[in-house]
């Protein structure tokens, strides 16, 4: 929008008299209008604020005018966002900060390689482990102890790597937890004490110093010959044992735009996702980008003010949606189905086929007049049996719903393994309509 334009649309004079103040304002408010998301009418807020100056005599008759139009309209989409709000209500919805990640705030995993000594003969062997042993070498001449060409058998001493998960917008001297893991041949971590430790970005960057006791969640004790573990004890980690050192610079404030993730990918959740954004900001600032993807405009009235944005959204109720799935864990006999599967019309008869098979020894003695020779025999009978269960057959009809399908199941009497079978072969003749996933 030009000066020209903008000095049209106010009442001859006010360019002259207060045209300075009202432009400065203008560029000012929306100097990123080439990036920011704008509203259809501009900013009523600042436009009203400028109204107020000389000319203000001259326009109070149109304004009061305009002011009660204006009220009746807040009035109206106030009551109809009541509405709205209760028609969402009656509907499941999940908080948008639940199902989906924004762009650039996120966790950043770290990594180190360190030593864990004070362990009562529980570490690594010296001589099965080079690593260690070069390790404890160099740690011993950083201190002034010269080793070199000497033997070290120390059981004292464990080469560790050393991990951690640095939380979004961390400050230095802020503390994390840190988790220790043997590399080597040590029996436990028990007691022990790990040195401190440099931790590295996926940058090469040391962002975080971790040195503490480790505390584990088992142990190991044994005597005369006897073990007993509990847990894994060459695991452990140190609570609070981090210490950023470097911060990840993120200007959140300053973004504007950003990407919002979902962490279920579906075509019609981001619909829902962007239709609930744009609804409640009064512009389009969302668009749906893919299946996965919503790319989110800062409008211009949260410009320098993302974070307030985000914070204003996340708690947004969204409607949510998924293909039909189910997931079949065969190792557990675990079958997870969900709300939107749906069956053709199908019969399914499920019986029990159990076959038996006995195998008896008897042992055969020779009888009285036997021959000299005859001798003591054992011998084996084999018993088979076979046992069929009363089978019954159910009908799923078109359409059948999963509560109907789990309770046409429950009517036959199939567990969990029958239960995948029966489903796998549904699938298989085309009459379950849903994506089966085996784990």
């Amino acid at each position: 929008m030009s000066s020209n334009r903008f000095a049209s649309h106010y009442p001859p004079g006010y360019a002259s008299a207060a045209g300075g103040m009202a432009l400065r304002d203008y560029h000012e408010f929306f100097s990123g209008a080439g990036t920011y998301a704008m509203p259809a009418r501009g900013s009523l807020t600042r436009l009203a604020a400028v109204a107020y100056d000389a000319e203000a005599k001259h326009r109070a008759g149109r304004f009061s005018i305009v002011s009660s139009l204006f009220g009746k309209l807040l009035f109206a989409v106030a009551v109809s966002a009541v509405f709205l709000f209760a028609a969402q209500n009656a509907v499941a919805e999940a908080r948008l900060k639940d199902i989906a990640d924004f762009e650039g705030i996120r966790d950043n995993v770290l990594m180190g390689y360190g030593l864990v000594v004070g362990l009562n003969g529980t570490g690594d062997k010296l001589k099965n482990n080079e690593f260690t042993s070069q390790s404890l070498i160099a740690f011993l001449e950083r201190q002034g102890v010269n080793t070199r060409g000497t033997e070290l058998k120390s059981k004292n001493v464990a080469a560790v790597t050393v991990t951690a998960t640095m939380p979004p917008f961390s400050r230095g001297g802020s503390r994390i937890n840190v988790t220790v893991s043997a590399m080597g041949d040590a029996r436990s971590l028990q007691g022990g004490t790990l040195l401190a430790t440099a931790l590295y970005g996926a940058d090469g960057n040391v962002y975080v110093v971790a040195q503490g006791s480790i505390s584990i969640d088992g142990y190991e004790a044994g005597g005369g010959g006897t073990t007993v573990t509990k847990g894994v004890p060459t695991n452990g980690f140190i609570a609070n044992g981090g210490i950023v050192e470097k911060e990840i610079n993120f200007a959140l404030n300053t973004l504007p735009s950003l990407n919002i993730a979902l962490r279920n990918p579906d075509i019609l959740t981001a619909k829902y996702v962007t239709e609930a954004i744009n609804k409640h900001l009064g512009v389009d600032a969302a668009q749906m980008l893919d299946p996965d993807t919503i790319h989110l405009r800062v409008p211009i009235d949260f410009k320098g003010r993302t974070a307030d944005l985000l914070a204003d959204i996340e708690q947004l109720p969204v409607k949510t949606d998924q293909i039909a799935k189910v997931v079949i864990d065969e190792a557990s006999g675990t079958v997870v189905m969900g709300e939107n599967v749906r069956i053709d019309t199908v019969a399914v008869a499920q019986g029990n086929l159990i076959v038996r098979v006995e195998d008896n020894t008897q042992v055969s003695q020779p009888g009285a007049f036997a021959p000299e020779s005859a001798q003591t025999a054992t011998v084996t009978n084999a018993n088979v049996s076979i046992e069929e269960g009363k089978s019954k057959l159910a009908i799923l009809h078109h359409g059948t719903t999963l509560r109907e399908l789990v309770a046409g199941l429950n009517a036959l009497g199939v567990g969990p393994r029958d239960l995948i079978t029966i489903l796998q072969t549904i699938k298989t003749a085309g009459a379950l309509q849903a994506e089966v996933i085996s784990k």
